[in-house]
């Protein structure tokens, strides 16, 4: 599959069975983060994989603690793979993903963010072409903003002079894949 067919294949997946990711796999994806396009090429973006179950969840919990869905730009993400958006009873942020990565970013760097983000794309899509199923989350900052998250944090001995940026979730998906939405008309313009 070429990598514009993988980009429209790949899907956010949000049902997880409990197979957990190989490390062989595990360690391609992150790979592929430190692979992606980053500022000045700076590689400041750091990564922490975590496949214990229970933390997991713990971290899952507060990264929805105080979602606020009044900054939301709609109301419907998906039926085959709800989001907390379409969902209220969903208790994890993680949605029970085996995996989750979460990238930091410094603190006080203009495209602390942007990087990130490109770090988790590439990882998703590596994921993809490895015939996992994964979803990239915001939050990351609100997340860890707690004592609880501190504590966390510290044990993981992230400096703090970083700040999480976003988390991808990786896993096998329970169900069937979804189909891909239609795309939207208007979306681009090329100006000559």
């Amino acid at each position: 599959m070429d990598i514009l067919e993988l980009m429209k294949y790949r899907r956010s997946i949000r049902r997880y069975t409990d197979k957990q990711v190989s490390e062989e796999d595990l360690l391609k994806i992150l790979e592929a983060g430190a692979y992606a396009p980053n500022a000045g090429g700076g590689q400041r973006s750091r990564f922490v994989a975590c496949q214990d179950r229970t933390l997991n969840e713990a971290i899952g919990k507060l990264n929805i603690a105080r979602f606020d869905r009044s900054h939301l730009a709609g109301n419907f993400v998906s039926k085959e793979q709800p989001s907390i958006i379409d969902d209220p009873s969903i208790r994890s942020g993680f949605y029970g993903a085996p995996t989750v990565i979460t990238i930091f970013g410094p603190k006080r760097f203009l495209y602390s963010v942007p990087d990130a983000f490109c770090a988790a794309e590439n990882m998703v899509l590596e994921a993809t072409a490895l015939g996992l199923a994964s979803c990239i989350l915001a939050r990351g900052e609100e997340t860890f903003d707690t004592p609880e998250g501190e504590k966390i944090l510290q044990s993981w001995n992230i400096p703090d002079t970083m700040v999480a940026r976003c988390f991808v979730i990786l896993g096998y998906i329970d169900g069937d894949y979804p189909t891909s939405k239609p795309r939207k008309e208007g979306r681009f313009v090329i100006i000559k």
